[in-house]
């Protein structure tokens, strides 16, 4: 299979895009030369790597899409004019055939549920993972419009297979060229599998929308869909069907009378409401997952890819984004330090300067010109000169903020995005510094305390091994996601002394024989 993608890489273009935008070491070539990468692609010289890419991994299928959908969170890796193009990529494949859908559908809810479901229309929308068709469906004696996605045939053995491929050329790479370990390339191709297999139970998809509706059900201006459990399995998703405007359709739009303007601060506003005071967001808040009904509300779709923020990462972004927009350098660079961000051994004076070079340019600019997107993209370089750890968890939600600005200011150009989104994070950060929280919070901590009191000494014993992993940035080792890796990581050493080994015989059968 390695080979195999290896080819795919070469005839696509893909691998002289990657030359061209990214130099790799001697090594790297020898080693895309021993697995087929150096067949020559008949790509226009004209065009940009960025887009040469673009295209390559849009014809490779769904594991690239993917793929390349994930390195656009990805600019300190592939640089941010490659990661802008890899945003344009589109998932769009051919439908599979009605008759297809509708065997799944049996074979899923079983003939008694599938009976209840009228007018399956033709598919709306299909994608590398799923397509979706509209439906009408029976429930409790009441008919409802609604929207039924459906997972492709034989989608999740396609992509685990060529994943696994990219995974052991991730490890080849990552120990090959010692550079590259603070990128962590290996967790970010089982970041990539644990999110993606998330998306091919569409269970999960439903209880995500579910969380998301419970969250939001008392936010004026935001609607998610009602999900119907009954017609829902692991690869089939229903819910309400959304009526409405695109969010990209201004002219539709206007003709509704909506206030654009408004509309603009809201998206914005919703998305650190949902971020900061529920640590679950969504992921991918492009302007094809958006929709405006005709009171104005703001409604999602495609609830595949979720983010999520623990407390204590919620608390550190809301402090570093008031930092920035209060203009409070040094507080922003203690926050940094108290996240574990930043190693000890780094000047906190230094790195608050850094910040400033960071901040007062953009706030010096005209309205216009101020861009959350721009202060991303010189955090990473910030990333690189102090040699802090990739936090792999806020990656998502730092992409998605990019895109929620883009679509404000699609909708009203003078959008400031520091003037909006300080009054939620003023009023979050009011009611967690509020006494009557704290008291309830240090209560909670004490109850579970007690509780783990006879574990004492375990934890004791465990603690050294703990708190090297967390200062190493690794993965938060109670998690499924920390052991799944550590298996691959396992599985991948074991099937590299493989190769290695092979490649020796072949070698010294080389010499032996020549």
């Amino acid at each position: 299979m390695l080979f195999k993608i290896g080819r795919k890489l070469a005839t696509s273009g893909a691998i002289s895009s990657i030359y061209e935008i990214y130099k790799p070491p001697l090594s790297i070539k020898m080693l895309f030369f021993i697995i087929g990468f150096n067949l020559k692609s008949s790509e226009d010289d004209n065009i940009s790597p960025g887009v040469k890419l673009c295209k390559a991994l849009q014809s490779m299928g769904t594991t690239f899409i993917k793929l390349g959908q994930f390195l656009a969170t990805r600019p300190d890796i592939i640089g941010q004019n490659t990661a802008k193009e890899l945003e344009k990529l589109q998932d769009k494949l051919e439908p599979f055939h009605l008759n297809d859908s509708k065997e799944i559908l049996i074979n899923e809810l079983g003939e008694n549920i599938f009976s209840k479901i009228t007018s399956i229309s033709e598919p709306i929308a299909a994608a590398s993972i799923a397509q979706v068709h509209f439906a009408t469906i029976e429930n409790f004696n009441e008919n409802k419009e609604v929207a039924i996605k459906i997972l492709r045939p034989n989608i999740e053995k396609i992509f685990n297979e060529e994943l696994d491929a990219l995974m052991l050329l991730a490890f080849i790479i990552q120990n090959l060229v010692k550079k590259t370990k603070r990128l962590k390339l290996v967790e970010i191709v089982q970041l990539l599998r644990e999110i993606t297999n998330l998306e091919m139970d569409l269970r999960f998809e439903a209880a995500a929308a579910n969380e998301f509706y419970e969250n939001t059900k008392n936010d004026v201006g935001f609607k998610v869909p009602k999900i119907y459990w009954n017609y829902t399995s692991k690869k089939v998703l229903c819910l309400d069907k959304v009526t409405g405007s695109s969010i990209r359709d201004v002219d539709s739009l206007k003709l509704l009378k909506i206030d654009l303007n408004k509309l603009a601060k809201n998206i914005i506003q919703h998305f650190l409401r949902h971020a900061i005071r529920d640590g679950f967001f969504h992921g991918d808040m492009h302007q094809g997952n958006i929709f405006v009904n005709k009171n104005g509300d703001i409604v999602p779709v495609d609830f595949g890819i979720m983010g999520r923020l623990d407390k204590n990462h919620r608390k550190y972004l809301a402090e570093i984004l008031y930092g920035f927009i209060t203009r409070d350098y040094k507080r922003v660079a203690e926050i940094h330090f108290l996240a574990g961000l930043v190693s000890k051994n780094v000047s906190k004076d230094e790195f608050a300067q850094a910040l400033r070079s960071i901040g007062e340019p953009i706030f010096g600019q005209s309205v216009n010109n101020i861009s959350g997107s721009k202060l991303l993209a010189q955090l990473f370089e910030i990333t690189e000169k102090f040699n802090m750890s990739t936090q792999i968890q806020l990656l998502l939600l730092q992409k998605t903020m990019v895109v929620v600005e883009g679509v404000a200011r699609k909708l009203d150009p003078n959008t400031n995005i520091w003037d909006v989104s300080k009054p939620i994070i003023e009023d979050w950060l009011k009611d967690v510094k509020n006494p009557i929280h704290k008291i309830g919070e240090v209560s909670d901590n004490a109850l579970e305390v007690l509780k783990r009191l006879p574990d004492l000494p375990i934890i004791m014993d465990k603690a050294n091994d703990v708190m090297s992993l967390i200062s190493e940035g690794r993965f938060n080792p109670n998690t499924i996601a920390y052991h799944n890796l550590k298996n691959e990581e396992l599985k991948l050493e074991i099937m590299r002394n493989k190769i290695l080994g092979g490649i020796l015989i072949l070698v010294i059968f080389g010499i032996i024989v020549f």
